[in-house]
């Protein structure tokens, strides 16, 4: 396995690659496929979770507009890198475009405390993770604004109820987003302050504001990023998503945390399913 990047730019090593594993922010991910000499038919795995601005894309349908002789896949699930380096159990899914190309590569990259599950719903597994980042920063802000763990609790089972509304408008598998690449990191990214997204949201709960949170909040902050175009795709095909059109206010259009947390308590009352 080798390693290119920025500081070592040697695509010689890239010559022979079968699959090349892009890891960068998702708003990225396109200018280095424009950069990154990728061999033709090596499969291109992308382990950013986010949609493209400007395009509404997901990180799979960018390889196919960039790259469209390459297969593409997500690597996705409730995994933090420090967890992963320290050997400890992990989880992710593979997406790709069949279940043998997707299960080729899990069982290549797979190691004993890093499991890897394939599934042929590449789409499913894009969605999740980027949607998760989104609310992530919703949970973040419940707890910075101390409303405890029962709204902790109420808020990402809806959460979880806007996922599911999002992916099946888009076409993604509800078994898709019950499993690791959904729920699984949904629970993770909104439980941990080892989360950035989580992290940036408590601040701003606390009284931060959203762009000096994201700006100390070390690494990226992909939520901040993918709250406006996930709003966009939302009223593009009529989904109902509060939630994320809350964090896409207080991020995007400077209200108040608080305000948008009376909003929402204040949305009519209905059944739950």
């Amino acid at each position: 396995m080798a390693v290119w990047s920025r500081k070592s730019p040697d695509t010689r090593l890239l010559k022979s690659a079968e699959a090349v594993i892009v890891a960068v922010p998702a708003q990225a991910v396109r200018l280095v496929l424009t950069e990154l000499p990728v061999p033709c038919e090596a499969s291109v795995i992308i382990a950013a979770k986010g949609i493209e601005r400007g395009t509404g894309h997901f990180m799979h349908q960018v390889v196919r507009a960039r790259a469209p002789e390459n297969p593409a896949l997500i690597l996705s699930g409730p995994s933090f890198a420090c967890d992963v380096l320290a050997g400890k159990p992990t989880a992710v899914t593979l997406g790709g475009s069949s279940l043998d190309l997707a299960n080729h590569w899990a069982a290549a990259l797979s190691l004993p405390h890093f499991r890897i599950y394939g599934s042929d719903d590449v789409l499913g597994v894009a969605l999740g993770g980027a949607m998760k980042n989104v609310l992530a920063i919703a949970s973040g802000i419940s707890d910075g604004r101390g409303l405890g763990d029962s709204a902790r609790a109420a808020l990402i089972t809806r959460s979880f109820a806007e996922l599911t509304r999002f992916g099946h408008a888009m076409g993604a598998r509800p078994e898709t987003l019950m499993g690791l690449s959904g729920l699984g990191d949904l629970m993770l990214t909104c439980t941990s302050p080892q989360s950035r997204n989580y992290k940036a949201g408590h601040l701003i709960g606390t009284g931060v504001l959203a762009k000096d949170a994201i700006a100390a909040t070390s690494g990226t902050v992909e939520g901040a990023y993918t709250a406006q175009v996930a709003v966009e795709l939302a009223a593009r095909h009529g989904i109902d998503m509060p939630i994320i059109s809350a964090v896409h206010a207080v991020l995007d259009r400077n209200t108040s945390p608080e305000d948008e947390i009376n909003r929402l308590l204040a949305r009519p009352l209905k059944s739950e399913i």
